[in-house]
């Protein structure tokens, strides 16, 4: 829908009611803005991506909004290599998030897949409200100011695609710290529905890194989980399944096998009479890991393959894994403990990629971890179910 002539000629606002929910605003109903010059399709000037919402609960902040607003740089941008800047704002979900970031991207011709991107992000953030998360303790309330740099590489080479990626963040306020981390994937294909997929992960924080910033064994670190829909807030996904130590959100490490583990010390810790925690959340400071797929022909993705149209969004794969990490021995108490698994698994994926090919969609995951290195109290070999959300490896 246009908005007046007289008001914003050559502009466009593209408004789309939202409704979602969380255990805290109930169902959150609104509305999405997407602003944009007429025919330029998400990729020309003054792009405006905002949304307001208003929780049915009435929680403590019954309103919520985002707004970003992207202006390229033509002085720095060609045709898909665009440099620009962007500013956004946002309290949503408990959480503040106010700054202003410079991205820049290099794409080899015509060919989105390929390409390098650096972007550097100056932002306001805190936790007000502990009630949206999951678990109140990978969550602290510390005013921060941070800087935070990614730099990513994807291109393909003699083994097939590979993806680098690396992140650091500065914190400034109170307690100084820094964060980085390297992600770096490679695909294998043999065959249609034969093929390997390896993927490295290590991260390191410096002390006094509040514990949103910190590495678990089996899942992302939970500033990460502020980047989802269905992880921002408790209740999306149901709680119970949360706390149940089967359902595993991809990223970081990602031990898929002791996420049971991990989960039992993100709950509510017993207390004494001094109300002080009797245990810690499994938590890193650093942490290198090994994650490996081997995709194996299964009948279901060949039907899938064959349905026209939906074949080029949806994929189901069959695949056995290994997963293998450590700490680094950098800060905190880390234990120096080799932690593996192995097992099998199943996933779909839905995916529609945006104007710039990256993926935007889900991944569903089943997976049987039949094997541990560390099993604690139980049997090094046992039947595990894991339910998944997003690929360990994407491409």
């Amino acid at each position: 829908m246009k908005e007046a002539d007289a008001q914003s000629p050559g502009y466009e606002i593209l408004p789309a009611p939202d409704i979602w929910y969380n255990d805290v605003d109930g169902i959150r109903i609104g509305i999405l803005l997407k602003g944009q010059v007429p025919g330029t399709f998400e990729d020309g000037p003054h792009r405006l991506d905002a949304g307001f919402w208003l929780g049915t609960w009435l929680p403590k902040t019954p309103v919520s909004y985002y707004i970003s607003f992207t202006e390229p740089i033509n002085a720095w941008s060609d045709f898909g290599s665009e440099a620009n800047v962007e500013f956004i704002s946002s309290i949503r979900t408990g959480y503040h998030n106010h700054g202003i970031g410079f991205n820049k991207r290099w794409q080899q011709g015509f060919d989105e897949r390929r390409y390098r991107e650096f972007g550097i992000y100056n932002s306001f953030e805190k936790r007000f409200d502990k009630e949206y998360t999951p678990f109140e303790r990978l969550w602290s309330d510390q005013s921060k100011l941070l800087t935070s740099m990614t730099f990513e590489v994807q291109d393909d080479n003699t083994l097939g695609w590979y993806n680098l990626s690396l992140g650091t963040s500065f914190q400034y306020l109170d307690d100084f710290f820094t964060v980085a981390t390297l992600t770096a994937t490679q695909r294998i294909e043999l065959h249609d529905y034969w093929g390997f997929r390896f993927r490295v992960f290590s991260g390191i924080a410096s002390d006094h890194t509040t514990p949103e910033y910190l590495f678990s064994r089996s899942m992302r670190p939970a500033i990460h989980w502020m980047r989802n829909g269905f992880t921002r807030a408790k209740g999306t996904i149901p709680q119970p399944w949360m706390q149940s130590g089967k359902f595993q959100v991809a990223g970081g490490a990602n031990l898929r096998g002791y996420i049971a583990d991990d989960v039992e010390s993100f709950k509510p810790c017993d207390t004494e009479a001094n109300d002080v925690c009797l245990n810690n959340p499994n938590l890193f400071n650093s942490i290198a890991a090994l994650n490996a797929e081997f995709d194996f022909w299964n009948p279901f993705a060949v039907l899938l393959n064959d349905v026209p149209y939906a074949s080029e969004f949806l994929r189901f794969r069959s695949y056995l894994f290994f997963d293998s990490g450590t700490s680094l021995g950098i800060g905190g108490n880390d234990p120096n403990t080799l932690y593996s698994n192995a097992g099998t698994g199943f996933s779909l994926s839905l995916n529609i990629p945006d104007y710039r090919g990256k993926p935007r969609g889900f991944v569903l995951r089943y997976e049987i971890p039949f094997w541990l290195s560390e099993p604690g109290d139980e049997k090094t070999f046992k039947l595990r179910h894991v339910f998944g959300f997003g690929a360990v490896i994407s491409f």
